[in-house]
C-alpha cells in the first residue's frame, strides 16, 4: 500500500455520477484507485490531500454504506 504522502500525481480522479455539475457546490469525494490500494479526496479542495485505503478498506466499506 502507497505510504501517507504517496505521489499520487498520475491518479486518475473519479467523482460519482450523483454530483450536482451544474452548481460550484460540487459536494463530493474524489475516487482513485492506485494499486494496490484506493485514494480518496474532497471535490471541493483537491489540493487537501488524499486518504489512501487498502483496497481491502475500501470494500468494507462499501458493504457498510450499501446495507
Amino acid at each position: 500500500m502507497p505510504a501517507a504522502g504517496a505521489d499520487l500525481s498520475a491518479a486518475v480522479w473519479r467523482k460519482s455520477t450523483w454530483t450536482n455539475t451544474d452548481s460550484d457546490q460540487s459536494n463530493c469525494v474524489e475516487v482513485a484507485f492506485v494499486e494496490p490500494a484506493v485514494a480518496v479526496r474532497d471535490s471541493k479542495r483537491p489540493e487537501g490531500g488524499a486518504l489512501v485505503l487498502p483496497v481491502t478498506a475500501w470494500r468494507y466499506f462499501l458493504r457498510s454504506v450499501e446495507s
